[in-house]
């Protein structure tokens, strides 16, 4: 694994292998969603108090790694 995504984790036995964060049953799926949904890095931190900066910044790095070079239409003539 990539040494800047050292607190991503995949373990088939975990998430049935999705990335997680640090072995936790915390996908980066889930952490972006929630740094959508709380803007408020406050209440981000209330909410989920396990996360730290360092993982929600390499949450988001891994999942926009992953669209690098894709092209996503978003239905707009």
């Amino acid at each position: 694994m990539n040494r800047r995504f050292d607190l991503i984790t995949i373990d088939p036995a975990i998430m049935n292998g999705q990335p997680c964060i640090r072995g936790m049953r915390l996908t980066v799926r889930r952490v972006v969603q929630a740094v959508a949904q709380y803007p408020d890095r406050r209440e981000l931190r209330d909410e989920y108090p396990e996360l730290s900066d360092e993982d929600v910044r390499q949450a988001l790095e891994f999942a926009a790694s992953y669209l690098d070079d894709e092209e996503i239409r978003l239905g707009v003539a």
